[in-house]
Formats: structure tokens, C-alpha cells, sequence
């Protein structure tokens, strides 16, 4: 009987792969059960939306904004609580209507997620997503299969940024996301979007699986087509004697340096590309390489994505920056409609250039706003007392589930840990699960964030260069 359930798409083919992989004699302890419930309207809407992305590229010229948003921030003040609080939104038709809204940031959104609602939005199928707040806040994030489903077609407009094409069918695992990390959800799936193809999540630490060899065993019979993860897990992936050459690797949630990058497509033998995404807006910019490309000079950035979110560079007062100066990068729009982002500061920093006369290049055409010097969240990884790297995305998970609406931790270079919470709540708590992640014998203070100053979340004296030595 298909397991339709879980998957309302699978047809036998696609569940003769899932049973593969659920049973596979190598595989790790998954998890979770995997689920993908597209429907078959969300599989209709990603299908179009996957044609919208090859021929509606996002463009605009500094000082201007695209024809659509005007209608976007209407239906924001008329519908969703959180922004009809502010007034009405006054001139939106002119341009400076629309860069004197005030902006959010992620306090608004862990505060209040439900404010963030469209009053007029269904709620059949809702579903909650909770992130483990890599950038200083843990956020639940409210979405929908049908919307999920659209991460595979941005996916795949990244890729063919890069000449490469995910293909996914019924016998073959299209996509293997790999982490590194103390626990996290892993599970198998399969999707009616790749053709029945398969997703796998698994971590690679060896403690997930019944002998460490399993890891490369499991790849290697699988074969994804891609791997997606973070430099972290790219890691301890290029330790794997892994045997066959996926078409790329896709970075993501963390900053990726060039030589690391150069590094790995030097191991796997294929091009490493940086995918900048976060939870509230998916897949947002590519990672591209101009530099051989007419008009272009010598300039690498990020190609934007989605044609219906539009990019601000804002400096700390509110005010945008001039094309090539640094600034904040601050979102409008996007594809989720439980979450529309309303000039919504994302915490990353970068400048944003345009450059035309692309033509017949990448199908672009001028006024291409491009994100260049990009400096997102950079991975740290910490010591514990054992001198066992700890990932900080163990960190977040470790805390997550505390009352504590923001954090910092720091390690000295003496192994020291010092955490910064707001406010007073969950202090014992965290203390508790810090010592029960980094070992009982962890040196650690607590103190309190009295600034309202951006919290940088990770930070350690101990050696950059402890990613590269994990890679050896």
C-alpha cells in the first residue's frame, strides 16, 4: 500500500525507492519519519513558479522598486497585523513612500510570529517550523508543504546559475543534505518535483550509525546527485573515502571562505557553490563568478533569485546606502504567505551593485542588482573539556527549547565559556545544558545583554583554522 499519508504524489516507483532507502542495510538511525505532502496544486504552483524563475529575473535600478511591491505593501498594511499597526502607509505609489516605512528584524518575528499572519490566509495544512536561531534568535517559522515545495525549483535555478542540472527520478537520490552535529532530525524522502526522486538528511556523526564505515557505504550506494550542507559538515563529508563525483556541492547557513571553497572542489571534484538562504525568505542569492564575463570586470557577488523580493542595502539609522557602500541587507516580499517581509533586516551584510548589458548571459537583463561582499553568519566551532569540536549549531539546539529570547556564548582561548542572555529567565537551565554539551568540568559564566546592540551570537578565540584542520 503507498504511503499516502505521508506522501499524497507517490506513485510506486517512488515508493520502491523510499522502501530503499528506509531499509537500506547501511543506513543511518534515521530520526523522523520523512514527509512530503505537495499537493497537487502546490505541484502545479511550483512547476509555474520554476518557469517564472527563468524568465522574470529579479531587476531594478538604485532608487527604484519593481512594479509589484506598491500592490505587496498594500495588502501588508490591510491584512497582517504586525505591519496595520504602523498607519497607513502613505504615498506607496511614489518611491519615497515606500523607503520611509519603518523596518522589522528577527525580535519582531520571535516576539510574534502570528502577527506576521495575513488575516485573509487559510490555515489547512499549516505547518510550524522551528529553527535552532543561528543568528541570536530562535524563530518559528509558519509555512506549508505546498510552499516548501518551492525550495526545489530555486534550487535548481541556483544550480543552472552554474550549468548544472538536478535531473532527480525514480531511481536515484537527487539531493543527500549532510550535517555534522551532536543530534539533529534526519530522515528519508521522496518527491513528485524531482520525478519521484529521492532526499536524504543525515549526520555524519558517527554516533548516528551502527558502525562509523556506514557513512561512506551509504553514500556511496546512493550516489545523490548534489550534496547540500555547511563548511562544517563539508568537513567531515571530504573525510569519507566517498567513491563516485556529484555534480556540486551547495553550501549554505554559513559563511563559505574562498580557500575552503577551492579546497573542497579540489577533493570532490566538482564546483562548490554558495547558496545564501535563511528560513524566513529560502533560497535568497547564488554565488557567481563574473569575472570572465563581458562588462563585468573583475566582480563576483550573488546573483538574487526570486523575482518577487526585493533587496535594500539600509544603513543602522534606516536610510538606504549608495550603490557599492555596505549596509544591512533588508528584504521585501518572497514566496511564503504565511510570512510576507515587509523591509525585514536580516542581520547579513554586503553592498549592492548593478550591472547590465548581461544579454544573452545567464538570460539577465540590465538593471541586475547584484549582493557583493556578502558576510553572513560565520560557523564557529567550539572545544569541549574532552577537546572534541562542538558545532555551533549544537549549541542552538542545546538551547532552544529554554525561555530565553536572545544569546551569545564566547570561548577564550583558554577553553573559558562566557554567556550572555536577556533578561534573567532560563539562566539555571542554560547553564545546565551547556555543562551536559561541553562536559561537567566547563568553566562558564553568565551574564546578562544590556545593549540593544546587534548580538554577534558565536564567537571563540581558539584557532580559525580548526574547520580545515576537521577537513584533514
Amino acid at each position: 500500500m503507498l504511503p499516502t499519508d505521508r506522501f499524497p504524489l507517490i506513485t510506486e516507483r517512488g515508493h520502491r525507492l523510499l522502501r530503499r532507502l528506509e531499509e537500506h542495510l547501511h543506513a543511518p538511525r534515521f530520526t523522523h519519519r520523512g514527509y512530503n505532502r505537495l499537493t497537487a496544486e502546490g505541484l502545479r504552483r511550483a512547476r509555474a513558479f520554476a518557469e517564472e524563475l527563468k524568465i522574470t529575473p529579479p531587476t531594478w535600478r538604485h532608487g527604484e522598486v519593481p512594479d509589484w511591491l506598491a500592490g505587496f505593501v498594500e495588502r501588508c498594511f490591510r491584512e497582517v497585523p504586525i505591519y496595520r499597526r504602523l498607519g497607513p502607509p502613505g504615498a506607496l505609489s511614489a518611491v519615497e513612500g515606500f523607503f520611509d516605512l519603518p523596518t522589522t528584524d528577527r525580535s519582531d518575528l520571535n516576539r510574534e510570529p502570528w502577527a506576521f499572519l495575513p488575516d485573509s490566509q487559510s490555515l489547512d495544512g499549516l505547518i510550524v517550523y522551528n529553527t535552532s536561531g543561528t543568528t541570536g534568535h530562535p524563530l518559528d517559522i509558519l509555512t506549508h508543504p505546498d510552499t516548501l515545495g518551492l525550495y526545489v525549483p530555486l534550487l535548481q535555478a541556483a544550480l543552472a546559475t552554474h550549468n548544472i542540472t538536478l535531473e532527480g527520478g525514480p531511481e536515484r537520490v537527487a539531493v543527500a543534505l549532510v550535517c555534522f552535529q551532536k543530534r539533529t532530525y534526519t530522515y528519508a524522502t521522496v518527491s513528485a518535483l524531482l520525478d519521484q526522486g529521492g532526499f536524504v538528511k543525515v549526520n555524519l556523526s558517527p554516533d548516528e550509525w551502527r558502525d562509523p564505515g556506514d557513512r561512506a557505504r551509504f553514500l556511496n550506494d546512493l550516489q545523490p546527485e548534489i550534496y547540500t550542507g555547511d563548511p562544517i559538515s563539508f568537513a567531515e563529508l571530504a573525510k569519507l573515502p566517498l567513491a563516485a563525483q556529484p555534480k556540486a556541492l551547495v553550501s549554505t547557513a554559513m559563511t563559505l571562505t574562498p580557500a575552503w571553497r577551492e579546497s573542497l572542489e579540489a577533493r570532490f571534484g566538482c564546483p562548490v557553490i554558495d547558496l545564501y538562504s535563511m528560513n524566513e525568505a529560502g533560497p535568497i542569492a547564488v554565488g557567481s563568478d563574473f569575472r570572465n564575463l563581458e562588462n563585468f570586470g573583475s566582480l563576483s557577488g550573488y546573483t538574487l533569485l526570486q523575482p518577487r523580493l526585493y533587496v535594500e542595502i539600509l544603513n543602522e539609522d534606516g536610510s538606504a546606502c549608495a550603490p557599492g557602500e555596505r549596509g544591512e541587507v533588508t528584504l521585501s516580499g518572497g514566496f511564503n504567505p504565511f510570512l510576507p517581509l515587509l523591509r525585514y533586516r536580516t542581520g547579513d551584510f554586503a553592498t549592492l551593485e548593478f550591472r547590465g548589458g548581461l544579454g544573452r548571459h545567464l538570460g539577465r537583463h540590465a538593471g541586475l542588482p547584484l549582493l557583493v561582499g556578502l558576510e553572513g553568519r560565520s560557523p564557529v566551532v567550539f572545544r569541549a573539556r574532552d577537546g572534541q569540536p562542538v558545532n555551533n549549531v549544537d549549541v542552538s539546539i542545546a538551547l532552544r527549547a529554554l525561555p530565553i529570547s536572545q544569546f551569545n556564548l564566547h570561548q577564550f582561548a583558554d577553553g573559558s565559556l562566557r554567556l550572555g542572555l536577556r533578561g534573567t529567565a532560563g539562566q539555571h537551565e542554560a547553564r545546565r545544558a551547556l555543562l551536559d554539551l561541553f562536559g561537567p568540568e566547563q568553566l562558564l559564566t553568565i551574564a546578562a545583554l544590556e545593549s540593544d546592540d546587534k548580538v554577534v551570537q558565536y564567537t571563540a578565540d581558539l584557532p580559525k583554522e580548526a574547520i580545515e584542520q576537521n577537513g584533514k
